[in-house]
């Protein structure tokens, strides 16, 4: 079987948040789990280069790209979630720059063949086009889209499982038919969006689908409501290419969360997307998740479950 890309760097480590739930230690963990499992043989590890102003653009406007990059060397915040250090703005520009070279190696065949997972920071479906905030600077999944749409693909599905609204996704696509957003995340909670009648506008009225569930929403009633919406989305919508904004912090003992999801849930969920996209069209970025203790058990499960869903029977070649 051809190998799994995982893509990361060591820049990434370098964006200092201080004493801060968004850490170094996040993907430090992570990657060490990868690293250290019985998949390790299975995975290719690669990088990037980061995002130019023009992919930039295709999201964001001139005055946010000025701003963010403008932090390069200081250390502040944009506000009182989003803290930069002297290396932060580089390492936004690459963790862009990465998500969207892996959408367009899987999109073009470049890459293994098989899915993919991002394994970057800062995170990015908060930010929207012209504000950082949440921890984001720059929003990774859209860009990628936007890239993705620029090669020639017609229909993109975002499907964001972080418990958090990713207010930034949707925000950027909102109006836009060609892309389907998905969400299900804990309400009330930060950022206070994502509410069931917020369905797009204009051309895109009917490709945003928003699930806000109540604190403590049960497990299986999670991938219940998800396996639904998911076959509905197919159905209707027929994506080409599917990202996952991967929130590990839908878990039940994430620190910032507020929903039930156990390992077991998530390599579910995993399967389930796995299941129904073309083979090596679906690239999963990470989001949140905030729990040291259990960031690097949840990491090896999703990719086991990326690899166990690519070499099932009957998978197009």
């Amino acid at each position: 079987m051809a190998k799994l890309s995982i893509y990361t760097d060591e820049l990434f480590l370098k964006h200092d948040t201080g004493p801060h739930p968004e850490c170094p230690e996040r993907i430090k963990n992570m990657e060490k789990s990868l690293r250290t499992s019985s998949l390790r043989e299975l995975l290719e590890w690669r990088s990037g280069k980061p995002a130019t102003d023009k992919e930039l653009l295709r999201c964001h406007t001139t005055a946010h790209v000025a701003r963010v990059d403008s932090a390069a060397g200081r250390r502040g915040a944009f506000d009182q979630d989003t803290v930069y250090s002297a290396d932060t703005s580089a390492a936004a520009r690459l963790a862009v720059g990465v998500v969207k070279g892996a959408a367009e190696r899987l999109y073009t065949g470049a890459d293994s063949g098989v899915s993919a997972f991002c394994l970057v920071r800062p995170p990015g479906h908060h930010a929207t086009s012209d504000r950082a905030m949440g921890f984001c600077f720059f929003n990774n999944v859209a860009v990628a889209a936007r890239h993705l749409q620029a090669l020639g693909c017609k229909r993109v599905l975002i499907i964001d499982w972080d418990v958090h609204h990713g207010n930034g996704t949707q925000d950027i696509f909102y109006d836009d038919p060609t892309v389907f957003y998905y969400s299900l995340h804990a309400h009330p909670h930060y950022p206070g969006t994502g509410l069931g009648q917020e369905t797009g506008s204009g051309d895109g009225q009917g490709t945003t689908l928003n699930r806000p569930l109540p604190h403590g929403f049960p497990a299986a009633q999670f991938r219940s409501v998800f396996e639904q919406d998911l076959k509905k989305i197919w159905s209707d919508f027929v994506p080409d290419f599917t990202i996952l904004s991967c929130g590990f912090d839908s878990h039940c003992r994430d620190p910032l969360g507020a929903l039930m999801l156990e390992r077991e849930d998530f390599e579910k969920l995993t399967r389930l997307v796995i299941g129904v996209a073309p083979r090596g069209r679906v690239l999963s970025v990470l989001e949140g998740g905030y729990n040291l203790d259990t960031l690097g058990s949840l990491a090896v499960g999703h990719v086991e479950a990326m690899v166990a869903a690519e070499k099932r029977p009957g998978r197009d070649e």
